[in-house]
């Protein structure tokens, strides 16, 4: 999704001949893609600034993230960090860290259900503070999220409120169980 040229995402995916389960519980994964990252907040994520992942996670504010996670973290010898993070209802998030300035990387990933996944959007951005980003929505209908994907395509306002984001793309897909949108951002003016 997105363009080969640009800026793009790759979804690979597997078709069934009958549904998984009858009916489908509800079901919901955001993932937030960031790159050309603040070096101040990455460089957290080396050793060379904290002497331990539990110091990285605090320092960077990921444990706020989502609250009430259990977190198992490591922060990599010389650089790098990973995460994974479980609630007592079963939800998830998990981050993965790549600081290096040429090619600083973070990934978020979470299936927490909400209506809106506006605010845990906005706190993600303002602790990795990237350049750019590409956001994934998948829910199925069964989900409390089952709007998000389609308020990501339709609103041009999305996450825009502070006039720091320029959308730049953004596609909805429509599966068997799940919509999917992918929307493309970078900091304003870019």
């Amino acid at each position: 999704m997105g363009s080969p040229e640009t800026d793009c995402w790759y979804l690979y995916t597997l078709i069934r001949d009958k549904p998984l389960q009858d009916p489908p519980e509800p079901d919901q994964t955001l993932e937030i893609l960031m790159t050309q990252l603040d070096p101040d907040v990455m460089s957290i994520f080396t050793r060379d600034v904290c002497s331990s992942a539990d110091e990285a996670t605090v320092k960077s504010g990921i444990d706020k993230l989502i609250p009430n996670m259990i977190i198992d973290d490591f922060l990599f010898e010389p650089c790098g960090y990973s995460m994974n993070g479980v609630s007592k209802n079963g939800s998830y998030m998990t981050i993965h860290i790549t600081p290096e300035p040429e090619f600083s990387y973070v990934s978020f990933e979470c299936n927490v259900s909400e209506t809106s996944y506006d605010e845990i959007i906005r706190r993600v951005l303002n602790t990795f503070k990237p350049g750019k980003f590409v956001v994934t929505i998948f829910a199925n209908k069964q989900s409390a999220a089952a709007n998000c994907p389609r308020d990501l395509e339709e609103r041009s306002d999305y996450l825009n409120r502070s006039g720091d984001w320029l959308r730049t793309d953004v596609q909805y897909c429509r599966f068997p169980n799940y919509d999917l949108t992918c929307a493309f951002f970078s900091r304003f003016p870019s």
